[in-house]
């Protein structure tokens, strides 16, 4: 019995640890840093933001348009207009690829308005690796 006591004391102790939690809601790494400055660095946090909290997958593939248009068509226009991809994504300019399709597009904008300055850098880095 005495045993026993000391194994619930001991239990108690250890479940009573400092835990850091994040908090609710938050993926533990939704989108990881990029420690490194390299470009290969950069494009693959953009393929990963492209593939995963940016959701862009869904509409947009390498080479074939499926909802939007494909990822080699956005950036071969917006290299030969010398247009800034990170300034559509925070709504702050026009679309010049497939206006036809910006409505659809909207409804993407609040995830792209939350990525910091260097996500949406990658992301548009990778698109740009594409066409190399």
């Amino acid at each position: 019995m005495r045993n026993l006591y000391f194994l619930f004391i001991g239990l108690f102790l250890f479940s009573c640890q400092d835990k850091k939690q994040e908090p609710f809601g938050k993926e533990a790494s939704a989108t990881p840093e990029v420690t490194e400055n390299s470009v290969e660095a950069k494009i693959k946090l953009g393929e990963e933001l492209f593939n995963g909290v940016g959701l862009c997958y869904t509409c947009h593939k390498p080479d074939q348009k499926v909802i939007g248009p494909s990822i080699k068509e956005i950036a071969t226009i917006y290299k030969e207009q010398n247009a800034d991809m990170v300034d559509f994504l925070r709504e702050n300019a026009k679309p010049i690829v497939d206006p036809s399709q910006y409505e659809v597009m909207k409804t993407n904008f609040s995830i792209t308005k939350s990525m910091t300055d260097q996500e949406l850098q990658a992301l548009e880095l990778y698109m740009y690796s594409l066409i190399k």
